[in-house]
């Protein structure tokens, strides 16, 4: 069995201040989740932390494309310095974030490494880019269009290897099913999304496991899986920074994700967007720790 690593990347700079003079929370996730014990709870091995840049918008201005973009574009290279190496050791790197955007630090390594895929749990496509937006800035609601090759040059084409991720080699689940136009647009791309709806519909396992199968394909050499927090209904998971309703369960959450998981394809997983200051009793990062726990175990 492959050993877990778990690698913290702290990381807030995808995400815009919740108020004027604040910084998001989220950097704080990786620290809570250690609180509840997750390295000890999975007989995971420590991979440290990858510190990110100071949070600082400077006079960025909408309009300006993305903010952090220069910082983002270090950690992005030295996040995915660190993964890659854990990946190639053959370790499954449980990577603590962060908001979003270090989905592309994983991104970045497996690219590469080969030609991957990426299963994102997530309540939002986080699609955004300049074709379907003018609000681009915060690359925590961008990553997905940003690894596979749409925004701006610096962060879509680091190293000369755009896109990291081809269109065909994404799934998207748990989006919410009020996200209409987002949903028109991936599904002309030809990239399956599965609502919640879907989800309740067809059931997670059975979704989970046809969705592991469609990546073990010779073209492949695996796939990563990205887990956001806002995911989970707000009544169990409050402490995000976008708590949309009618979200997944914590029990459906463990469906979903445990057969993933088990994949021998899967190499690795990330977990983001849990706001500790949102969380003044740490229930919510308790009932986080769970899931990724249980669908650690259950995949055992």
């Amino acid at each position: 069995m492959r050993n877990i690593v778990v690698l913290d990347a702290p990381s807030n700079l995808g995400l815009r201040p919740p108020a004027p003079g604040t910084v998001p929370g989220c950097y704080k996730l990786a620290g809570a989740l250690r609180e509840q014990r997750i390295v000890q709870r999975l007989g995971a091995l420590e991979g440290g932390v990858v510190v990110p840049s100071r949070y600082d918008l400077g006079d960025w201005q909408e309009g300006d494309g993305v903010f952090n973009a220069a910082a983002l574009a270090s950690y992005t290279r030295t996040l995915a310095d660190r993964i890659e190496r854990h990946v190639r050791a053959g370790d499954f790197p449980l990577v603590l974030g962060g908001d979003c955007s270090i989905q592309l630090g994983a991104s970045l390594a497996l690219r590469r490494i080969g030609r991957y895929g990426l299963a994102a749990v997530d309540a939002s496509p986080d699609f955004r880019h300049p074709g379907n937006s003018e609000r681009i800035g915060a690359a925590g609601g961008e990553e997905v269009a940003l690894a596979t090759g749409r925004g701006q040059e610096d962060l879509t084409n680091l190293e000369g290897l755009r896109p990291y991720l081809k269109d065909e080699d994404v799934r998207l689940f748990g989006i919410r099913d009020c996200f209409e136009d987002a949903r028109a647009e991936l599904a002309a791309l030809k990239i399956p999304v599965v609502t919640v709806g879907d989800i309740r519909e067809w059931g997670a396992d059975a979704l989970a496991r046809a969705t592991a199968q469609s990546f073990a394909v010779p073209q492949l050499d695996g796939f990563w899986v990205h887990l956001d927090a806002d995911v989970l209904d707000p009544s169990v998971m409050p402490a995000v920074d976008s708590p949309d309703p009618d979200g997944l369960v914590p029990d459906e959450l463990v469906a979903l994700l445990r057969p993933l998981l088990a994949s021998a394809q899967c190499v690795g997983l990330n977990v983001t967007i849990y706001d500790p200051d949102l969380d003044p009793e740490g229930t919510a990062g308790a009932l986080l720790t769970d899931v990724v726990v249980s669908a650690f175990a259950e995949a055992g």
